[in-house]
């Protein structure tokens, strides 16, 4: 009998609700900063083999004209389109026009699914029923987001249920990257005509191992090539992150946000104080933290975050079940590689809120549990909703 496996799952489920104005309600005015440039992706950039399989381009629409374009080489988001507050078209994804550009980018996870463990492990080990694994080391000397061939550099099975819903399923072998058991992945996107970007996470194993799903998109809200992120206002529902050491490890602490550049309970711009002389800000070079987040409603969607693009108008809140969210500011973003709209990936001109269980949480015994046992069911559906602000 599967069983349901609530505290495990992480929730990524963008869903959005946006205001769409009219077009005879356009500001013929709109400054070019303010809006990102229409880039039409091509099938044909998309289109290539990879380990004897195909990748491809595709793409889901609602009645509402809200685009969302992916490729299941990693199962990856290239793009979402929705309204500013002036009805422009706003691709608020920063991504790459082809396969290729996503292969040899310094950044691998841009869009994508990110497993089989999201965020850092510690020295690339952990213990369970008294057996040691060894994984993949690729951040320093430790692993991270699945170690050197995670979920993002693979190519998906897909099923495009319908124009408005797609699945994206993968077969993780036992001891790959170091994991064990064999693991059954699969990624549903269905962009509703509510306009919800709905994100919903399903895995069993047939061996006790540990499971941390999430999407790593990067955002901009007032669109990819606008610019700077440190003028977006963030708030965060957190009491407490948990700090960590000079290889972004958690300590095993949760410390208080209050009277720290970390707290964001209220509504504050990104880069007021993200250059403050504060020892976590050193460590992860900015914000790289995870946000311990208040959950009143137990399993229950909960209000983590909300952002708004200065430029834009648009807002973006973020729903999960799960204990944990990953801010991270951009810091490692370097100008090395071009974006589909032609622009640079640039210091903090991105964002991500990545929705999760712990970082290191296999080897941290007071942090909610990763582990995944044969029989249970890994089934997750979490929401980033996006509306213009009034």
């Amino acid at each position: 009998m599967k069983l349901h496996f609530k505290l495990l799952v992480p929730i990524l489920c963008l869903s959005m609700l946006i205001s769409c104005t009219n077009s005879s309600t356009k500001n013929p005015q709109v400054s070019d900063e303010s809006i990102s440039k229409s880039v039409v992706l091509s099938q044909k950039e998309f289109q290539k083999s990879i380990d004897g399989k195909n990748t491809d381009l595709y793409i889901l629409k609602n009645k509402n004209g809200v685009e969302a374009a992916f490729t299941n080489y990693g199962a990856r988001i290239i793009s979402l389109k929705v309204p500013n507050q002036h009805g422009v078209q706003t691709d608020i994804i920063v991504g790459f026009s082809s396969v290729d550009q996503y292969i040899q980018s310094t950044e691998p996870y841009f869009g994508s699914t990110i497993g089989r463990y999201g965020n850092r492990i510690a020295k690339g080990k952990f213990i369970l029923d008294g057996t040691t694994y060894s994984l993949s080391i690729n951040n320093g000397v430790n692993s991270l987001h699945g170690g050197k061939k995670g979920f993002q550099d693979v190519v998906w099975d897909t099923k495009q249920i319908n124009e408005q819903s797609i699945a994206f399923s993968y077969f993780s072998k036992d001891m790959e990257e170091g994991y064990p058991g064999n693991l059954k992945v699969k990624v549903i996107y269905n962009l509703t005509d509510a306009n919800e970007l709905k994100i919903s996470y399903e895995a069993t194993t047939d061996k006790k191992t540990v499971v941390n799903l999430t999407n790593h998109a990067f955002f901009n809200l007032n669109g990819e090539g606008s610019g700077t992120i440190l003028n977006h206002q963030i708030q965060i529902n957190a009491n407490f992150y948990t700090p960590v050491d000079s290889t972004l490890i958690p300590t095993g602490k949760h410390e208080p946000v209050a009277d720290t550049p970390f707290d964001f309970r209220k509504f504050s711009i990104i880069g007021k104080r993200v250059a403050d002389d504060h020892e976590q800000l050193k460590n992860g070079k900015g914000y790289d933290h995870n946000y311990v987040l208040n959950n009143p409603n137990g399993n229950q969607l909960n209000h983590a975050a909300s952002v708004e693009g200065d430029k834009s108008g648009i807002i973006m809140e973020v729903f999960t079940i799960e204990p944990g969210l990953q801010f991270y500011s951009g810091n490692f973003m370097q100008s090395k590689n071009t974006f589909k709209g032609g622009s640079k990936d640039d210091f903090r001109t991105a964002f991500c809120l990545e929705t999760q269980h712990f970082p290191d949480s296999p080897n941290q015994p007071t942090f909610p549990s990763t582990v995944l046992n044969p029989g249970m069911f890994y089934n997750t559906t979490s929401v980033y909703k996006f509306s213009i602000k009034k």
